[in-house]
Order: C-alpha cells, then structure tokens, then sequence
C-alpha cells in the first residue's frame, strides 16, 4: 500500500522536529529572526530564476523552499509566543478578503459579488484600502509603509507608483525621456568638474529616471535589467568560447579583439541579423 502525500501538518511537525532543543538539528535550533532573512532572500531570488526559465519543475521545488521560510519564522513565532502558522494564515485570509470587496460579497469567502468590476476601478480601491490600513497602523504618509529592505529598483519603482497615484508623475513617456536626458547632461558636467559627490548624486538621480522611464513603459524595472545582465552573461560566455577556439583567453586579447569577439558573439544568437 503506497504513503499517502505529506501535508501541511507534516511540514509544521518536521519544522518543530528541526528545532527540537534536545533531538533537533544543531544549525536550525542556532537560527533566529534576523539570521535567516538572507536564506529568505536568496529563496526568493532562486524562485524568480526558475520561472524566468520556465522551469517549472524546479519553479515548484522553489515554492517549496520558500514555504519552509515561512514555516520557519512561524515555528520561531510559536516558540517566542509571537504567533503561529495559524495566525499567519488567519491574518492573509482576513486581509484578503478584506482588500477584494468586487470578489467576496460581505467579507465572505462564498460571497458572491454579481458586478464584474474593472481593472481601473480595483486599482483605485486596493490603494484607498491600503492606504486606510497604513492610517491603522500610525503610517498616513504615501510612501510611509515602502519597505527600506526592498532591492533598490523595485523600492525606487515603488515609490514612484505611489506618488503617481496623488497624480505627481510625469505626464508622458516623452517628459520622462527629457528628464531622462537632462538627468545624463548634469551627470556629465559633475563628471567633468571631478566633483565626486555630485557625480554619485547625479548617477542616483540618472537611475531613478531609468526606473521612471521603465514604469511609463510598461516594464518591470528589475526584471528587465535581470533579462539584460543574463543577456552579457550568455553573449560573454560566449566570447570565452570563440577565444578558446583560437587557442587564447579574454584576459590575452586586445580591445580590439575584444571588440570582434563581442561582434561575433551577438551574430551567433539566433535570429540576429
């Protein structure tokens, strides 16, 4: 007779196993809350991997671990007399339910909402909800609850769809583009000043543009410049490759060859011209 699959219960009874002071595994009982955020992190970096390969066996091997982290915290949370794992759930049900009034009539999970609301009309009325939740939590300012830990494209793009939303935004892809440009013209004159302050200022400046601009584009910050760095990556691996073929190493060629190399490794992607 096979095992039936493992559940929730049995990932909560391995968790508090793991953390058992006497027959516990020594790593897991030295951890605490602050200990295991980079694991947290990199959970979460591996996962995005995954589904930007679209390999979703692994995208579910990923979700696994990322669980575990909540699982984690929640066992941590159980033994301080924080929360537990219930509570956790308990907590996103009821902000869920809360935040999705044209889904859950009443506040319930059967309730039925008949009138199918639009896309635009949600938007506004998850920011007015939240917005109400940052004011029960002593956070009225916009841009009060936009966590500092954020990766900086994301915190940047953050912020600035939350000022959009008082309507102080760039009216057009355009304005941002000019901004854009006049953002480069300072960076250049600070530059040419040698004036290292005012260069790291105007390059601060030259980025929150970039993310301004890929917001009014329609991108995702992060994981376009995610999709560029894997770009180098493959084209640079594969100057390693062609320099290999002629019996040399990057590090022996000149920039000219360099140069060659680069050309020749974009010609080779498929469908370049």
């Amino acid at each position: 007779m096979s095992k039936s699959a493992y559940d929730i219960n049995d990932l909560l009874r391995v968790m508090a196993r793991l953390r058992d002071p006497d027959t516990g595994c020594p790593w897991d009982i030295r951890q605490d809350f602050r200990s295991i955020v980079p694991s947290t992190l990199e959970e979460c970096y591996e996962l995005a991997e995954a589904i930007e390969r679209e390999d979703y066996p692994h995208v579910a091997e990923e979700l696994g671990d990322v669980l575990f982290q909540v699982i984690f915290y929640s066992q941590l949370g159980h033994e301080q007399g924080l929360f537990s794992f219930n509570q956790v759930v308990d907590t996103l049900v009821s902000k869920l339910l809360r935040r999705h009034p044209h889904v859950f009539s009443e506040g319930q999970i059967e309730g039925i909402v008949t009138d199918r609301a639009s896309v635009e009309s949600v938007k506004q009325s998850w920011e007015q909800i939240k917005q109400g939740e940052r004011r029960g939590k002593s956070q009225p300012g916009i841009l009060d609850d936009v966590p500092v830990a954020l990766p900086a494209l994301p915190r940047a793009q953050k912020l600035q769809k939350r000022a959009a939303h008082v309507k102080f935004d760039w009216s057009d892809t355009e304005a941002v583009l000019a901004k854009l440009d006049e953002e480069v013209a300072e960076l250049r004159e600070a530059i040419q000043q040698g004036d290292a302050p005012a260069v790291e200022d105007e390059m601060g400046d030259l980025l929150f543009s970039c993310v301004n601009l890929s917001r009014h584009l329609h991108l995702d910050a992060e994981a376009t410049l995610r999709k560029a760095s894997s770009k180098f990556e493959q084209r640079f691996a594969a100057m390693e490759q062609l320099a290999a073929a002629e019996a040399t190493r990057l590090e022996q060629c000149s920039p000219a060859q360099l140069d060659d190399l680069w050309i020749k490794a974009k010609s080779a992607e498929p469908g370049a011209r």
